[in-house]
């Protein structure tokens, strides 16, 4: 038996050379010692093909090997966010039904599941000589939950052709090869810093700065002997501000932002500092990555690019105009665990994704964002589009951040409220009056809010449902 009848073990091991090294820090791995300590943690795991094992682990590179573990030994890997408290990390472990929960020595407890053990106990009921167990493109690898800001979280079922194929489109894409090292500085619960950054990586055979948080000074340090970043907006507004920005990143031939909307000054900032335009893709965790701009051509500000080779796009209104946008490809989820009615939902018999995201494309096919339909605000019987006004508010020079939300209102069913993160001095009566010299009476803040800063989930998205919770 070998890596090639497990689908996802076999496209992350096909580059691969065991000398060479894969982890940088902080203590440094190959590719074989780093692929034989996830073969021992796939002996010790001792599950059945489809088990599910959750993990709610800070970020290591055992947490890494873990995933891997869990995949060679044919199961689904379940990540779970350490800032869960007990009683979210009850529920999903209930709905998900794992066979094993490997847990920080400060979270045991007499949790729902057959077997709860911690990383160190794993690790030492571990053997060498792990054989994989075949796997079909088909099979679930992983589940991941989504947020759950509107109702209770759902868990996207990702199967190994979907993040396999996926993977290997980004290599492709953006150019990764062996010789890249990437910085990693990403969470490893979330799609874009497991699937997105660690399986690329993988796939070319490329080695990884893998930073345990996101630290400026930590990035910057790693700059000089690295050749990549995949971030968030967040990352590269901090990293603006660091002084020697522009000679710690000469040696960078690529800085790929994600996960939530990058503004245009922060696009247009980072070219003026560096010299590089930040490549912007679109993607979801049902999806993968839909969209990117391109690496050889133009990454156009405030857009998240072209559909990505193999993937289908399509927005629900004539060219130009905004809509919902559907995707189509191999790089889809294969629905919600244990919710069929809500995967019929979204997820058409003809292979098409509603996304609930709303966008339009432009002439080339440039797709752009402009947020998701529940945040749509319909005031007086209008729509009105936060990001149009976000974006006018975040050109004004006494702002430096905005959000803009809808609230229950008697006459007009909802009011557009602004929070605003002030640059400078301002009041709320300037703001509205800048406001209301470009738009449309009906789309102006009936009201402003100022805030130090925007309340924010790991990812770096704005969480709306909490100023609505606050303001509304």
């Amino acid at each position: 038996m070998t890596y090639a009848e497990n689908h996802l073990a076999h496209a992350l091991r096909a580059n691969e050379q065991p000398a060479r090294p894969f982890i940088l820090n902080p203590t440094p791995l190959t590719y074989a010692a780093f692929w034989l300590g996830a073969e021992r943690l796939a002996s010790a795991l001792a599950i059945a093909p489809g088990d599910r094992v959750a993990m709610q682990l800070e970020k290591s590179v055992e947490a890494v090997q873990l995933y891997l573990a869990t995949v060679l030994a044919g199961g689904i890997f379940l990540p779970l966010n350490p800032a869960y408290t007990d009683a979210e990390l009850r529920y999903f472990l209930e709905d998900a039904t794992p066979t094993v929960f490997v847990h920080a020595p400060e979270r045991a407890g007499n949790w729902p599941v057959p077997r709860a053990i911690t990383m160190q106990g794993l690790l030492a009921e571990g053997s060498d000589g792990f054989t994989p167990v075949p796997r079909k493109p088909e099979d679930l690898a992983a589940i991941l939950y989504t947020s759950g800001t509107t109702g209770r979280s759902k868990g996207a079922m990702l199967s190994h052709r979907a993040l396999a194929s996926n993977s290997k489109t980004l290599q492709e894409y953006w150019r990764f090869t062996r010789d890249d090292v990437l910085i990693h500085a990403l969470p490893v619960f979330h799609t874009h810093g497991l699937f997105v950054a660690t399986n690329v990586a993988l796939i070319a055979g490329a080695a990884l700065e893998f930073l345990p948080k996101f630290d400026p000074a930590a990035i910057m340090e790693a700059m000089p002997r690295s050749t990549a970043l995949m971030g968030v907006p967040t990352f590269y507004t901090r990293l603006l501000k660091e002084p020697e920005l522009e000679q710690a990143s000469r040696n960078m031939r690529l800085f790929i932002s994600g996960s939530a909307p990058l503004l245009a000054h922060t696009h247009m900032a980072w070219e003026a500092r560096t010299g590089h335009t930040i490549l912007e893709r679109y993607g979801m965790t049902e999806t993968n990555m839909n969209t990117s701009n391109p690496y050889k051509g133009a990454r156009k500000a405030g857009t998240v690019g072209l559909p990505l080779p193999g993937v289908e796009v399509r927005i629900d209104a004539p060219a130009g105009e905004i809509g919902v946008i559907e995707v189509r490809g191999e790089n889809l989820f294969s629905g919600y665990w244990n919710m069929p009615e809500k995967t019929a939902e979204e997820l058409r018999a003809d292979g098409w994704f509603v996304t609930g995201d709303l966008g339009q494309r432009d002439a080339e096919g440039y797709v752009t964002i402009v947020g998701r339909g529940k945040d749509l605000v319909i005031s007086g019987g209008f729509n009105v589009y936060p990001k149009e006004v976000e974006d006018l508010l975040d050109a004004l020079p006494m702002v430096e951040e905005s959000a803009v939300i809808g609230v229950p209102d008697t006459d007009l069913g909802e009011r557009v409220v602004a929070v605003v993160k002030a640059a400078k001095s301002t009041s709320e009566a300037e703001i509205m009056a800048a406001a209301g010299q470009s738009l449309a009476r009906y789309k102006c803040p009936r009201a402003v809010h100022f805030v130090e800063e925007l309340p924010r989930n790991t990812m770096g998205k704005v969480q709306k449902n909490l100023l609505r919770g606050s303001y509304g």
